[in-house]
């Protein structure tokens, strides 16, 4: 086995030229060979060979024999001996009918025909790299394998590492042109070398935002008149000042290459004009921006520089010109083939095949997002200048729908009535909107689905109920895929407190649509209306996967941590909160009760008051800072807070009683005395001013005293009366119960507010009686039991609009999925 050698991949076929053989040993063209039988017939093909060129043959010195006799051999036409001449006494083998090697009579070596006897091959000689032409050859391979590693790193995202690449084959290349010089050899020196280490350093140079680099580069380049077509490159530079906000130099070096460009390369040419366009648009000079963008409408029109002018046109204010424009627009080619070509034929099982494997490759791709392009762009164009190229917005839409109509886009013109109902609600006319949209009811099942869609969404914010249960079934027997419409009728079914059912439904939508936030959302507010806390906390930990800053998502999370008894989390979530909205006043007074129920009253105190300074209006909040700064012995500050609930409520006595009591505990006797005076004058029956009134004349030596104790007997004896009335009709009149509530211990008269109004929460500190003394007040804890002002709202269901996708047409975008009802 060590003779054997196995051929390498890369090795020829050791098998070739086995069969190849000299034509003139073809014996069996020589019948017609002419030649051949011209020396047969004469005395030229009996001549005897040419011994003196075959040395060692058997021929030297006697006569030429064949394998047939001792007869003269016959010469060929070329004067070589036959080959059937005989060597050593044993014939050679007929050559030209057996392969050399393979006959039985070889004498001399072993049937061996694959020359394996001989063994390996020799290495092959190892080159020198000590000659300095060897040094440049590995040199320049050097600067060739890092621009390329350098264009991979760019590809690859890491463009730090694609910097370095190029700036290593810029030194690389300069070493190169040194050794050159020094060897003498200057004349080789490669340009297309040096121009790619160039160009990619400068390259390199801008995509990391070294723009005064990259620009310096780019203009070694373009200085160099050695270097063919540089001057392209005033492209990449006009590009780098446009990022700079240079304008103007943009500009300037957008014409220097347009004038080095020749006119064959027109797709380049409309492409740096339609860059000039823009720059111009940036500076606001739309009347150079028009220029440009109308010559390239006339010689290769475009999506992109069509709705462009449109804007132009719109800036200036050109009624007529927009409608040309918008013309133009829509007559664009795409250069996209028909959809038909994708139906497979039923008879042809080959071209099914076809179509199947074409259906979806990234040509069918790259033209659905080009038509779903041009379609953005017409939308966008039609709404933009339907209000404007008319008297009235809906005149304008009606113009833009019959030239749509005319066009290669003619399912756009749903889409537009469906705008013209939004602008509609924009506008308040709902009325106009909603027969807008029932004009769809006729269309085809997609335009009817979402024209139900919507018309089922308005209703439901308008809480008519019925009807957005009517346009949901109605846009659900249309399409029942619609998850939209699937919402809808969820919804409908959740107002009536059916929750497994309206689950149901919104478990459609999420099989339908494994993406539509709006179903999951809803999931998690019937789970929880259900009381499967675990299973809402799963629906809104999925959503807050897709939308991490949902502040709604958020909420629901610390809610339902709160609601499972982990208030940690809670407030873990509330936090994260604040992070997204930092000046909700709601939160910040959850985070407050949640830091209060934990014992932590300082930081309860600092969520508290920086909800007081974004909303100064919320009476919890007023009533928890004021409790909180009597409990810290700060009567002063407190005043101010309740001051300010006075003018909240000023029909509640109790914050005006708090106001006069934390003039007393401060110590200011006179100024508490005046607000209990102003008290009595507001609310006369109020016992409880009157009792304060009586201890403070009684202390200070006043006169009125007399006067307030008899008033004081008055209000007692008829409040004994009333309590009296209230008591006997208790169980006869529930107006009697209300009015015996309202008349209790805190002493507030019909001319105080609602029994609601008045109440303080549980924990609220009881004002002192008349005949405990002004420091003998137990100090007990005062808590502002918070009302959720969120929860209402937030628990409310999302509603669903019909929007726009690439694969579904008929859209309302402003009507947002993430609105709630009303």
């Amino acid at each position: 086995m060590e003779n054997v050698h196995l051929a390498a991949e890369d090795e020829d076929d050791l098998y070739s030229g086995y069969n190849d053989y000299n034509p003139a040993f073809d014996s069996e063209e020589l019948d017609t060979d002419v030649a051949f039988q011209q020396a047969v017939r004469t005395s030229h093909g009996r001549r005897p060979p040419m011994t003196a060129k075959f040395p060692g043959t058997a021929i030297g010195g006697r006569p030429i024999g064949t394998s047939f006799g001792s007869r003269m051999p016959v010469g060929s036409s070329m004067g070589r001996p036959t080959t059937g001449a005989v060597q050593d006494g044993a014939a050679r083998p007929m050559t030209a009918v057996r392969a050399a090697g393979y006959s039985s009579m070889t004498r001399g070596s072993t049937f061996d025909p694959l020359g394996q006897s001989r063994g390996p091959a020799p290495p092959l000689e190892a080159k020198n790299e000590d000659t300095p032409e060897e040094k440049i050859k590995i040199l320049e391979k050097k600067v060739n394998d890092l621009i390329e590693e350098s264009c991979l790193a760019q590809g690859n995202g890491d463009l730090q590492l694609a910097l370095e690449k190029a700036k290593e084959a810029g030194r690389k290349e300069r070493a190169l042109v040194r050794q050159r010089e020094q060897t003498g050899t200057a004349e080789h020196i490669t340009l297309d070398l040096t121009y790619s280490v160039l160009f990619n350093l400068a390259n390199q140079y801008a995509n990391n935002d070294m723009y005064t680099e990259a620009l310096n580069t780019y203009q070694v380049i373009v200085k160099n008149k050695m270097f063919n077509n540089a001057g392209r490159l005033k492209v990449n530079m006009a590009n780098i000042y446009f990022k700079q906000k240079n304008y103007p130099k943009a500009i300037k070096f957008y014409r220097m290459a347009l004038d080095q460009i020749s006119n064959v390369h027109t797709e380049m040419r409309i492409k740096i004009m339609q860059n000039i366009g823009v720059a111009f648009i940036r500076m606001g000079q739309y009347s150079d921006a028009i220029t440009s963008f109308e010559h390239i409408m006339s010689e290769s029109p475009n999506i992109k520089t069509g709705f462009n002018l449109i804007l132009c046109y719109y800036a200036i204010g050109d009624r007529e010109r927009m409608k040309k424009s918008f013309q133009k627009l829509i007559c664009v080619p795409l250069g996209v083939d028909e959809e038909d070509k994708y139906i497979p034929p039923n008879d042809d099982p080959h071209a099914n095949l076809l179509i199947e494997a074409i259906k979806n490759d990234q040509l069918h791709q790259m033209e659905r997002e080009r038509k779903a392009l041009a379609e953005k762009y017409i939308m966008t164009s039609a709404k933009l200048i339907a209000p404007a190229i008319e008297s009235t917005f809906a005149a304008g839409f009606d113009w833009c729908v019959d030239m749509v109509k005319g066009s290669q886009y003619v399912e756009l013109a749903n889409d537009l009535e469906i705008n013209k109902a939004i602008t509609y609600l924009r506008q308040k006319e709902f009325n106009q909107a909603v027969e807008t949209l029932k004009t769809f009811e006729k269309k085809d099942s997609r335009v009817k689905s979402a024209a139900a869609t919507n018309l089922s969404f308005l209703y439901f914010l308008e809480k008519d109920f019925d009807q957005a249960e009517r346009y949901a079934d109605l846009a659900m027997n249309a399409d029942r895929y619609n998850p939209a419409a699937l919402i809808n009728k969820g919804n409908t079914v959740f107002v009536k407190q059916d929750y497994e059912k309206s689950a149901e439904f919104y478990k459609e939508a999420l099989r339908n649509d494994s993406s539509c936030t709006e179903a999951l959302y809803n999931l998690g507010l019937t789970y929880k209306r259900l009381g499967r806390l675990e299973e809402a906390l799963d629906c809104f930990l999925k959503l807050h996967a897709i939308l991490r800053n949902s502040a709604q998502v958020m909420y629901q999370l610390a809610k339902l941590y709160e609601m499972l008894e982990d208030p940690h989390q809670a407030i873990e979530w509330l936090m994260q909160l604040i992070s997204v909205t930092p000046t909700d006043p709601w939160v910040l007074a959850k985070l407050g009760e949640l830091y209060d129920n934990e014992g932590d009253k300082s930081q309860a105190f600092q969520y508290y008051y920086e909800s007081f300074r974004y909303f100064p209006s919320n009476i919890n909040v007023i009533e928890w800072l004021g409790a909180y700064y009597i409990d810290t012995q700060f009567c002063e500050k407190a005043i101010q807070y309740f001051e300010r609930a006075t003018l909240i409520q000023p029909h509640n006595v109790v914050w005006q009683l708090m106001v006069a009591s934390c003039y007393r505990r401060s110590g200011n006797y006179q100024k508490a005395l005046e607000t209990y005076k102003d008290i009595h004058r507001k609310f006369p029956d109020n016992i409880e001013c009157l009792r304060f009134l009586v201890r403070l004349c009684t202390d200070m030596g006043l006169k009125e005293v007399q006067d307030y104790a008899t008033k004081l007997k008055k209000v007692e004896k008829m409040k004994e009366i009333r309590e009296q009335r209230v008591k006997s009709g208790r169980e006869s009149s529930a107006r009697s119960r209300r009015e015996g509530s309202a008349s209790s211990d805190s002493g507030q008269s019909s001319h105080g507010a609602s029994a609601k109004g008045e109440r303080l929460s549980a924990k609220l500190r009881t004002l002192p009686s008349s005949n405990e003394p002004y420091e003998a007040s137990t100090q007990r804890e005062i808590d502002a039991s918070y009302v959720d002002p969120l929860g209402p709202q937030m628990e409310r269901p999302k509603t669903a609009a019909k929007k726009r996708t690439e694969e579904d047409d008929f859209a309302d975008e402003e009507l947002g999925e993430d609105l709630l009802p009303e």
